[in-house]
């Protein structure tokens, strides 16, 4: 066989060995839709995919935020304000698309090499934590409660333990008060003394 043949095939060879190797980019609705079954490290797994799909661009105008598109939506401007919160706080924020046939959360948040996915509720006016907490449930297991309003603490202490109480998949409710920035864990909640350290750390 002629020697410049022969480097044609090898060529060749490498480039179908590329190609073979290369995962198809899925689409960012299918990820979303293996997180509604997935658990553990496959979770986390897809997690990353969507946050590095290809389909995010920077919102303008603003830093450390990611969107595929919505900025018609009713509720764009209350993602905005709490992704800005959030990246005061260090996270990198990927407002996530909505599907049309499932629920899904609003939010991945990044720091530090750490994925979370959150639900956001913003709080104003005289909505009931309560309620808002517990219409999250099905869609993520980490909540984000955007204070924009004065909210007894005392309330707000007993909404979130029966929050846990009633989601067994629940693990954290993140909450932003101003500039503060207050997490609660499931062990947090469950604790005899909860009440107490929640409510001095709220008015704090």
């Amino acid at each position: 066989m002629p020697e410049e043949n022969t480097i044609e095939i090898e060529i060749l060879g490498e480039e179908n060995g590329l190609l073979a190797a290369e995962d198809p980019v899925r689409d960012i609705f299918s990820l979303l839709g293996d997180l509604r079954i997935e658990r553990g490290a496959n979770f986390i797994k897809t997690l990353k995919a969507i946050a590095n799909h290809p389909s995010f661009f920077p919102v303008k105008g603003e830093i450390y935020t990611y969107s595929t598109g919505g900025e018609g939506s009713d509720d764009y401007d209350n993602l905005l304000n709490a992704a800005r919160k959030a990246v005061e706080h260090g996270y990198r924020v990927f407002i996530l698309p909505n599907p049309k046939e499932f629920r899904t959360a609003d939010f991945i948040f990044e720091r530090k090499g750490v994925y979370k996915m959150f639900d956001l509720k913003t709080i104003q006016g005289k909505s009931s934590v309560s309620n808002r907490l517990l219409e999250s449930v099905g869609q993520t297991n980490r909540v984000l409660l955007n204070m924009i309003v004065d909210y007894n603490p005392v309330a707000l202490a007993r909404n979130i333990k029966t929050y846990f109480e009633k989601n067994p998949n629940a693990i954290e409710v993140l909450i932003f008060k101003g500039r503060k920035i207050l997490s609660v864990l499931r062990e947090d909640a469950e604790s005899k003394t909860f009440h107490k350290l929640f409510i001095a750390k709220y008015i704090k």
